[in-house]
């Protein structure tokens, strides 16, 4: 399963059915989280039920690719260890402040 929208106060009820859905399909399920471009305390909670209904259905879920805002948001609340291997938070974040810095425009 993929995710290609923002995981915000805005999305969340309508992708909870989605992610519980995806985890009754599978004993093991991957959820792609590179299609996330904004992602709040609500999205957080939404993982964290997801990783609870998961564990609950003896289900192996893994969270992937995290996007940029993903990985923000978990180092920020330091859980980025226990959703996603290290590596593709700090990749993720490492990612996202090159893009910032290339963004923001230089004055002489």
């Amino acid at each position: 399963m993929q995710i290609l929208e923002d995981m915000t106060i805005y999305t969340a009820a309508e992708l909870k059915p989605l992610i519980l859905g995806a985890l009754r399909e599978s004993a093991t399920q991957q959820i792609d989280l590179s299609g996330v471009a904004e992602m709040d305390s609500a999205g957080l909670q939404l993982l964290l039920v997801a990783q609870r209904e998961a564990a609950t259905m003896r289900c192996n879920l893994q969270f992937v690719n995290p996007s940029p805002a993903v990985a923000e948001v978990l180092t920020l609340v330091g859980l980025e260890g226990e959703f996603i291997a290290r590596e593709s938070v700090v990749a993720a974040t490492t990612e996202n402040a090159m893009t910032e810095k290339h963004e923001v425009p230089h004055e002489s």
